[in-house]
């Protein structure tokens, strides 16, 4: 029996391979990028409020911090309490087009040792969690150039 994909958060990315992209929403009065999605009003505080449409963001950006989780997260966070910690990188990326920092998880097998401040990184599908069912599915970021 083959698992169930399933986002392990709705409506932040979709796509596969290439075609994999985050989403976030775009106000149409003040130009206002967001990253996750905003489907009620616009946050900037100094916007009256425009309608705000989907925006697929960039799938390229630059890292603008990173470090590593050498503690295992408490709850919500899944992790199998059997298994032995396996510390990760997490990288805050600048969006190549939106000039905007989002965080995320380093793909499988690249660690701090892989990463540079500046460093040309790519959004691709991951996966966070998997149970009997369903495989959760979420982002990773890959320097570009690596394959995994």
């Amino acid at each position: 029996m083959s698992r169930k994909r399933k986002p392990a958060v709705d409506d932040w990315f979709t796509g596969d391979g290439d075609d994999f992209r985050l989403l976030g929403t775009r106000c149409s009065d003040c130009a206002a990028i967001f990253f996750p999605r905003e489907d009620v009003h616009c946050r900037n505080p100094l916007c009256a409020g425009g309608d705000l449409e989907e925006l697929r963001l960039s799938r390229r950006g630059r890292i603008w911090s990173y470090t590593d989780s050498r503690y295992r997260p408490p709850s919500p966070y899944v992790t199998d309490p059997e298994l032995p910690w396996e510390p990760y990188a997490l990288i805050a990326v600048e969006l190549e087009s939106e000039r905007m920092v989002v965080l995320g998880q380093a793909a499988p097998g690249v660690t701090v040792a892989d990463l540079t401040v500046g460093m040309e990184v790519e959004v691709v599908p991951g996966v966070l969690h998997e149970d009997a069912e369903t495989t959760w599915t979420t982002w990773h970021w890959r320097p570009t150039g690596v394959t995994t």
